[in-house]
Parts: structure tokens; C-alpha cells; sequence
């Protein structure tokens, strides 16, 4: 336990917060240092073939001790944090214990951590958490997934004993602002399939996500003095109120779940002169995501005949349900359903409401499931993770090795 909580306390408490507005890769530089500290780790404890890329991207090898051909799997994690809340100056807290009680994250800001609230909290009574101190995020989405791979790949090079084909870990940057997989080499790694270590709580196994894509309406209004607006007047604000209120008003994030499909309006901001709008699109079935993208078109094309052509939207896929890729080879969540029932384990097999970079990968050659992190609340100040949950993660990784190599004898 405590190697693994000082693995993941020396990793979140570099900052690695990435940024869309940016070009590069990866698109801060702050995100060199982790990944400098990754290579220089994975040579340590015995990685070979160590590798790290102009844009960042670590891969590297655990080789085969079998006499035997085996599949070559990998395990996949990203190192950059979110750019929803600060990643900057972490500093975790250790609860050892849990009582089940409220959690003081910060006494001077009043901000609790409440079973209340959070009641997944009580599943973990007794554990070993990790929180924040309530200013920033935490970092387990991915850096528990990041511990959790380095941790078993330490395990299985202490113990060769465990029988496993050759083992290829990846670690990615920008993956939270959606270009995790973009620059992937996915013929380089080398993997028959894989595995990213990106999931939330215990026992979580994914392997269908959501249909995604990104749209901007753009909207170029007509500004005259208001006591002589009547006929002349364009106001773009409330043109895009209107264009808002066209969308159905239910489906949104805050009023769906499971496969229920949504929009959901992230900016907005405008002048009489101009407005824009920018929304993402989500849905799990293929033909209700292209219906989902219609209907902006249409919302435009029926405001634009009024407004007289004022509106532009521009609309772009962003990944697709890997559930088309995956299926096809479902042996591999076998395999993973099978290695968490081997420790214990009651796997929770549902689908991501989101996207991961095995969604991407997917679509580039490598099938690649979703597995449990441990973590809970990502995003945010009320992050937390159990230490007993990196734990059975390294369980599962190792027994994902051994039933691979098994499966090949």
C-alpha cells in the first residue's frame, strides 16, 4: 500500500493541467516534467525498450518469460489533468480509516467532502482515501491509472514466476482535451489489443461509449440605435436564445442517463452584433447521434430563412461508440471480466457516458476496453480515490497477464 501511495502522491503533485486554446503536443509544456520523471522511472524499475516521443508519447516494454507464443497486450494511461478546475500546487490529503463520516477538505473555505452528497463514499468505510485539501482537483483521472500500470509491471518483473507474454505500457498527454490518441503510434506499439487504466469506481469494465461531436453556431447580428431598430435590427442574442430553446429541453446531461443521449451547451457569449454558441453532441446509438446532428441543421436552416441567412454552424465528429471495434474481438473483456472474478471482484459492465482514448484507438487498430481507476468525483475539487482500489487495479492488470498467457498455453 504504501508504495502505491507514494508512487501516485509523487505524481499528482506535478502539475500536468492541458489546454485546449493550444496547438502543440503536448500542449503544455508543463506536462514534460511527469513525462521526463515516467521514462526515467520505467528504465528504473526494469521497463525495457523505453521510449518517449517528440510530442511526449511514453511506450514501453515488458518482454515475454514464456517459451510459448503470446498475444502482446498493453496498458494505457494519460498523464494530463483536466483544464476544468487547477491542477496547480496539490496537495493531498491521507485519510486512513474512513469513518464514514463527513470529510473536512478545507476548514478556512468550509468545504466538506459529505457522504451526504457523495454517497459512494460509504462504499469505501474502513479504506485508506485520498483526498484534496479542497483548491484543486486531485489528479487520479489518469495518475491512478499511470500508478496502478508502473506498480504492476514492477510487480511481474519481481516475480517472474507469473507466466506473461510481452506487455506494452503506454502513457499519453492531452487525452482530457480529446487529443490523447491523435499522435498514438498504434503500429509502433505493437499490441494485439489493450487496455486503458481510465475508469472510476471498483469493478467498472467499459467497452461502449458515447457517438461524439462538437458544434459552433456562429451568429452575425445588425446593431441600429433601439428607439429606430423596428425592420432593421439583427440582435444576435436572441437569436441564439432562440436557437437554444428549439433544442429539446430534456435532454441535456443534467436530465439524462445510461444510453440517453444529450446536448449540452458549454459557452456562450455575444453582442448585439454577434453571438456564438458552442455545444456538444452525445449518443450511444449511431442513428439517434446522426438524427442529433440533423436537427441543428435544421434549427439553423429554419432561423436563417427568417434572419436571412445570419446563422453559420459548423458541426465536427469527435470519436465514435468503440463497441463496433470491440465486439468483434469480445475475448479481450472476457479476459478482463474473468481476472476481476479471479480476485474477487464483481465487475460493473456498463457503458461510458463519455469517451476514453481506447475509443480512438479503437478506430486506429487497437481494441481497447476501459478499465477501473478507482477513482471518484474527477474534475473537481471533490476528487478522491481509495488506496485499496489502486490496489485491486494492480490485481487486475497482473491477473490480465497471467490468464492471456494461460489462454495461449
Amino acid at each position: 500500500m504504501q508504495n502505491i501511495i507514494d508512487r501516485f502522491l509523487s505524481y499528482v503533485t506535478i502539475d500536468t493541467q492541458s489546454d485546449a486554446s493550444s496547438n502543440t503536443t503536448p500542449s503544455t509544456k508543463k506536462q514534460w516534467d511527469l513525462a521526463h520523471k515516467l521514462v526515467a522511472e520505467l528504465k528504473q524499475i526494469g521497463m525495457q525498450e523505453v521510449t518517449i516521443d517528440k510530442h511526449a508519447y511514453i511506450m514501453a516494454t515488458l518482454p515475454s518469460n514464456c517459451n510459448f507464443d503470446v498475444p502482446t497486450i498493453g496498458f494505457i494511461a494519460h498523464f494530463d489533468t483536466t483544464p476544468d478546475f487547477s491542477g496547480t500546487n496539490v496537495k493531498p490529503q491521507i485519510i486512513k480509516n474512513y469513518d464514514g463520516k463527513d470529510i473536512v477538505l478545507n476548514e478556512e473555505k468550509n468545504i466538506i467532502l459529505s457522504p451526504d452528497y457523495f454517497d459512494d463514499l460509504l462504499l469505501y468505510k474502513g479504506k485508506t482515501i485520498i483526498t484534496t485539501d479542497g483548491t484543486t482537483l486531485l489528479g487520479a483521472d489518469d495518475k491512478a491509472g499511470i500508478t496502478e500500470i508502473v506498480t504492476a509491471m514492477e510487480y511481474l518483473i519481481q516475480h517472474p514466476e507469473i507466466k506473461h507474454g510481452t506487455i506494452r505500457v503506454g502513457f499519453t498527454p492531452d487525452e482530457e482535451i480529446g487529443r490523447g490518441a491523435h499522435k498514438f503510434d498504434v503500429a509502433k506499439f505493437g499490441a494485439s489489443w489493450a487496455y486503458t487504466m481510465d475508469g472510476s469506481q471498483i469493478g467498472e469494465l467499459e467497452y461502449e461509449n458515447f457517438n461524439a461531436a462538437g458544434a459552433k453556431i456562429t451568429i452575425q447580428g445588425k446593431s441600429v440605435h433601439p428607439g429606430y431598430a423596428k425592420g432593421k435590427m439583427i440582435n444576435a442574442i436572441g437569436i441564439a436564445n432562440e436557437f437554444m430553446a428549439l433544442l429539446p429541453q430534456q435532454e441535456v446531461p443534467q436530465h439524462t442517463t445510461e444510453r440517453e443521449g444529450f446536448y449540452h451547451i458549454h459557452h456562450i457569449n455575444g453582442s448585439i452584433e454577434h453571438a456564438e454558441i458552442e455545444l456538444i453532441v452525445r449518443d450511444h446509438d449511431k442513428t439517434n447521434f446522426e438524427d442529433r446532428k440533423l436537427l441543428l441543421h435544421t434549427i439553423t436552416k429554419k432561423l436563417n430563412s427568417t434572419y436571412n441567412d445570419c446563422i453559420t454552424l459548423e458541426v465536427n465528429d469527435q470519436y465514435y461508440n468503440m463497441r463496433e471495434k470491440v465486439e468483434p474481438v469480445f475475448h479481450i473483456v472476457e479476459t478482463a471480466k474473468n481476472a476481476m472474478e479471479a480476485i474477487g471482484i464483481t465487475p460493473i459492465i456498463k457503458p461510458i457516458r463519455g469517451g476514453t482514448d481506447g475509443s480512438q484507438l479503437s478506430y486506429m487498430g487497437l481494441p481497447c476496453p476501459n478499465i477501473f481507476a478507482g477513482g471518484h468525483n474527477f474534475h473537481g475539487k471533490y476528487e478522491y480515490v481509495p488506496v485499496e482500489s489502486m490496489q485491486k487495479a494492480v490485481e487486475v492488470i497482473t491477473k490480465i497477464c497471467e490468464l492471456t498467457a494461460e489462454q495461449a498455453s
